[in-house]
């Protein structure tokens, strides 16, 4: 199976192209540029200087969130756009769960967590003892106290890992630099075995999922609420 990945969830942007199992070429970067104007380039890029094209792709990926509402439909977009054009199947992935499968085993428990700002965080846990990472909880968008008190509970060592890992350092340790921030080697190889599951992975039902409703929206319904 060959598998074309894209992460554009928050600040960081990745693609990697995935065959037979593992990683053959990858790209990323953090520049704080624009998704819109470097998520493609960066994957025509990639293709080229690996001596492939978009023939040589089975299969596309992506991290459909929870995430910047930008982020997240810029590479939802794309990666409609493409799948459209080839008649090739597309795979959303939870963006946490994608991050935890960039992770080596351990025994230890993930805190997949990113900045959702507002006084929130978006999280997932995940036991990386096993072979592949093993969800603990859903998704979902809670405060950075109901998480650190949540933590505390937990009696094995835990890693953070996400854009959000830097607000909880007081309620685990921080994994290494390189693997911190959102990439598209956990989106891939999470992506494999979810379309080896099965399912609807036609471009009209890839769709991304906020969580929670976007800034504007929410700010209407608290001005409804006052009124």
């Amino acid at each position: 199976m060959r598998i074309l990945a894209f992460e554009s969830s928050a600040i960081a942007a990745s693609v990697a192209y995935w065959r037979d199992g593992a990683q053959v070429a990858s790209a990323f970067q953090a520049s704080g540029l624009t998704h819109s104007s470097t998520l493609l380039p960066m994957a025509q890029s990639l293709l080229a200087n690996a001596g492939l094209s978009m023939a040589d792709v089975d299969v596309l990926a992506v991290a459909h969130g929870p995430g910047s509402f930008t982020g997240l439909r810029i590479g939802v977009s794309l990666v409609k756009g493409l799948a459209f054009e080839r008649d090739l199947p597309c795979v959303g992935v939870s963006t946490l769960e994608a991050l935890a499968n960039c992770m080596p085993r351990r025994d230890a428990v993930l805190c997949a967590v990113m900045d959702a700002r507002a006084g929130q965080v978006y999280h997932a846990n995940f036991d990386l003892s096993g072979e592949v990472p093993v969800r603990l909880c859903e998704d979902r968008a809670v405060t950075l106290a109901e998480l650190r008190e949540e933590l505390s509970a937990i009696d094995r060592p835990v890693l953070l890992a996400g854009d959000g890992a830097h607000l909880l350092t007081d309620a685990g340790e921080p994994v290494s630099e390189n693997l911190r921030l959102q990439n598209a080697y956990g989106v891939a190889r999470l992506a494999a075995r979810v379309y080896a599951a099965g399912g609807d992975f036609s471009a009209a039902a890839l769709r991304p999922e906020y969580l929670r409703l976007p800034q504007a929206e929410r700010e209407r319904l608290a001005k409804m609420r006052k009124e």
